[in-house]
């Protein structure tokens, strides 16, 4: 089996091989397959040889359907795609740490195959979140010149940021 799966051309016959391994169910017991054969075969190889494996016992793409819940809200004037759980950080919010805020601006809302669209809000549609952290960002280093005019600016920016988690999509 495994020498099938280290002959040249292996992606062109596994096209969803790399969509499947993205899936947690599919990464996680293929990689402690992975490090035990990994003695008889390289890392990749020994990938190669489990996924031919799950592909001989009819595991399809199909059989793996996500079906969670997600929302786009709008906050700092950008556009975030979020899931329950997710951290994001985004602009600077006036917000104690630990702090719940219900976030009103939502774009849209989806599960699954249906979506709803607002125009340009989703009435009734809100997310939880909760404040983790504040901070900032990494400083971004500004340097401009002029070749030949003995001119030289250099400037710094960091930007402060809120950790949000989070929470309830409803909507």
């Amino acid at each position: 089996m495994a020498s099938t799966v280290l002959e040249e051309g292996r992606d062109k016959r596994f096209p969803c091989v790399k969509k499947l391994y993205k899936y947690k169910e599919v990464r996680e017991p293929i990689q402690r397959l992975v490090n035990k054969q990994s003695g008889r075969y390289g890392q990749t190889q020994a990938r190669w040889a489990i996924l031919e494996g799950f592909r001989e016992i009819g595991f399809a793409e199909d059989s793996i359907e996500r079906v969670y819940m997600y929302a786009v809200i709008k906050t700092g004037g950008k556009q975030y795609k979020v899931a329950s759980g997710e951290k994001i950080k985004v602009e600077q919010i006036a917000a104690d740490v630990g702090q719940e805020i219900v976030i009103d601006q939502v774009l849209a809302v989806g599960n699954g195959s249906e979506i709803k669209v607002g125009t340009p809000l989703v009435s009734g549609a809100t997310v939880t979140v909760t404040v983790l952290a504040h901070g900032r960002h990494d400083k971004v280093r500004i340097f401009k010149m002029r070749r030949r005019k003995h001119y030289q600016k250099r400037q710094g920016h960091r930007q402060n940021f809120t950790e949000l988690q989070i929470g309830v999509i409803a909507g």
